[in-house]
């Protein structure tokens, strides 16, 4: 089994309700789920790692972007086929300007879901 690494933004209400997702189909428990924001858990820049989601299959290249993913994906039996798909340079390149285009629009749902917790 494949285990895969993934680091995120732990202070994001949006990366923690997509963590929280992503553990519970994670029912191997093949990924493990690094806060970056924690103290010393960041293989780079800490500014870099959390501006973009990156990770990391057995002890392979850092990926960011759709490429990590894709990686996370594959770790996750009913995700698989779209990490699988993601290999081809077509499909990456789509989703990494689908993920690009959803990066310039993340502060906004973030504030819009800080926002909302602090109503609730």
């Amino acid at each position: 089994m494949k285990r895969v690494t993934v680091w995120h933004d732990g202070n994001c209400p949006l990366c923690r309700r997509e963590i929280a997702l992503m553990r519970r189909l994670d029912r191997r428990g093949a990924i493990a789920f690094v806060d970056a924001t924690g103290p010393d858990t960041c293989p780079l820049d800490r500014a870099d790692m959390l501006a973009r989601f990156h990770a990391r299959e057995d002890g392979g290249p850092l990926l960011s972007g759709a490429a990590a993913f894709a990686a996370m994906w594959r770790a996750i039996p009913l995700l698989r086929p779209l990490g699988e798909a993601a290999r081809h340079p077509l499909v990456l390149a789509g989703l990494e300007r689908a993920y690009r285009s959803f990066l310039r629009v993340r502060p906004r749902l973030q504030r819009w879901l800080m926002r909302r917790a602090v109503r609730a």
